[in-house]
């Protein structure tokens, strides 16, 4: 590489801001992995154990709004750092990151708690669009790719690091996990204060009225949507990790095998460092591992499909995803878990990153940046339905199992029907490239019945909800009633959108 190239594209071509930024990206990362790799059993754990006693369908209720809120404050979070500059949101970001973390940790009533959560998930979905920003701002056309790799990087860095550290904080109290991530958040005020300065303005930026007219226009497009509901079923099996793996993890899996084989090396850190190091396979691993993977496989998986065309990669991902929940079902030890969770990051890092490029194939020429701005949308499709359905199936078919002999047709059972529903998102998807690629009069008349079809059921589904958690019930079910409402609004907007287009 000449010397010119290096200026332009290495290493030395960012300026101070991009490092920033991205030292920032690293400590939020940290902060929500290091929570989220524990939260399902803090909150499920019994109060003698140190957790909180929820119900698994309580919490996966509360992880399915905060994951999805997670998602969708960002639409917001852009125009507002447009409008009031990126240093001062980043500011407001990193206070309630800071007061949402420590609140979480240091309070138990299951309001207040979700309450909390809320305040945490404010400031992550603040925080996204200003570094992404950041990094896209201070990026140009020959360093662009290799900045966002180191953007990423930091991502699943910051996601590796931190769990580890939560082995160490939970032996003394689970509350240190939650203050650990409020003070990764805190520290991020002091860069935030003296160095980080605003990037480039672009000439042009979204209004607020601009960003919901946007939504609406997305929402309107049943290809879109539709498309997003496919590609969202695989997105039910990754946020099955943190839940429903972590309780099976926890509840069915012998974590001594591991333990074991990991004794002899951390007997000779201790040695060599002169510290006491002890290790103990338990659930904050479950990120490690998927972290883990990525760092160490995402170059050459990305250089493995460099030239594969985005669609057959999406399926080659999609059924290695499913192939790791194939591996969760016949899990009779520890070291079948963890291959379940590597193969199923693998199917993720494979899937995903082609997922842009294919939107950016089936979006009407007018379109693409509208499409690939609320790509997003997958996540709260596949939180608000996989935290839930998670919860709501292990609670029935695998909690009343603990303790008992030969449950593994059970089990086996459980996992089967996430692996069977990645092989659903596959056909699904190709059926979508088959039918509903080509952005023509009748392929979106086609999507919008289909569509229309999909909100009818939820508007029908919600107003069953709200009658069970209302009208029959001795009293009022207000997580019945939440879920009842979201699934009416849904339901209801998207008709009123689609028949609007009409």
């Amino acid at each position: 590489m000449t010397d010119s190239k290096r200026k332009t594209s290495g290493l030395g071509s960012f300026p101070g801001v991009f490092w920033v930024a991205n030292v920032m990206e690293l400590f939020e990362r940290a902060a929500y992995y290091g929570m989220n790799s524990v939260l399902a059993v803090y909150l499920t754990n019994e109060v003698a154990k140190g957790g909180l006693g929820f119900t698994e369908q309580s919490a996966g209720f509360l992880q399915s709004l905060v994951y999805a809120f997670t998602y969708i404050l960002p639409i917001l979070g852009g125009a507002l750092a447009d409008r009031y500059g990126y240093r001062k949101m980043l500011l407001i970001a990193f206070s309630f990151l800071t007061a949402g973390y420590f609140l979480t940790g240091h309070v138990t009533t299951y309001g207040i708690v979700f309450a909390s959560l809320l305040i945490m998930a404010t400031g992550s979905g603040l925080f996204k669009p200003i570094i992404s920003g950041t990094i896209a701002r201070s990026t140009h056309e020959e360093n662009s790719g290799f900045g966002f790799g180191i953007y990423y990087w930091m991502i699943n860095l910051g996601a590796f690091l931190a769990p580890l550290l939560v082995s160490y904080l939970k032996g003394f109290s689970w509350s240190y996990i939650f203050t650990a991530s409020s003070l990764y958040c805190a520290l991020m005020l002091l860069p935030t204060v003296f160095l980080y300065k605003d990037p480039p303005k672009p000439e042009s930026s979204k209004s607020l009225k601009q960003v919901l007219s946007g939504a609406a226009l997305v929402l309107g497009d049943a290809r879109f949507m539709l498309m997003i509901f496919v590609y969202s079923c695989f997105w039910i099996l990754y946020f099955q990790n943190f839940g429903s793996v972590l309780w099976f993890l926890r509840d069915f899996i012998d974590k001594t095998p591991v333990d074991r084989a990991i004794a002899p090396i951390a007997a000779f850190l201790s040695d060599f460092l002169h510290i006491r190091i002890s290790f103990h396979f338990d659930v904050e691993h479950v990120t490690v591992i998927n972290a883990g993977t990525i760092i160490l496989l995402q170059v050459l998986v990305s250089r493995a499909v460099k030239k594969i065309q985005p669609l057959p990669t999406m399926v080659i991902g999609i059924a290695i995803g499913s192939l790791g929940f194939l591996c969760l079902a016949f899990a009779n030890n520890a070291w079948i878990f963890i291959l379940g969770i590597a193969v199923f990051s693998i199917g993720e890092m494979t899937a995903h990153p082609k997922y842009y490029s294919y939107i950016g194939l089936v979006a009407p020429a007018d379109k693409k940046a509208v499409y690939m701005g609320y790509a997003f949308l997958y996540g709260v499709i596949g939180s608000l339905i996989g935290s839930n359905i998670g919860a709501v199936m292990y609670e029935r078919m695998l909690k009343p199992l603990i303790g008992q002999s030969d449950i593994s047709g059970e089990v086996r059972q459980f996992w089967l029907i996430f692996a069977i529903l990645g092989v659903f998102a596959m056909a699904a998807l190709v059926v979508f490239n088959r039918f509903f690629s080509q952005d023509t009069p009748a392929t979106n008349r086609h999507a919008r019945r289909i569509m229309i079809a999909v909100y009818s059921v939820l508007l029908i589904l919600g107003a069953w909800f709200f009658y069970q958690g209302s009208l029959a019930a001795d009293t009022v079910q207000y997580k019945t009633l939440v879920q009842s409402i979201i699934m009416l609004l849904i339901g209801s907007g998207g008709l009123m959108i689609s028949f609007a287009k009409k």
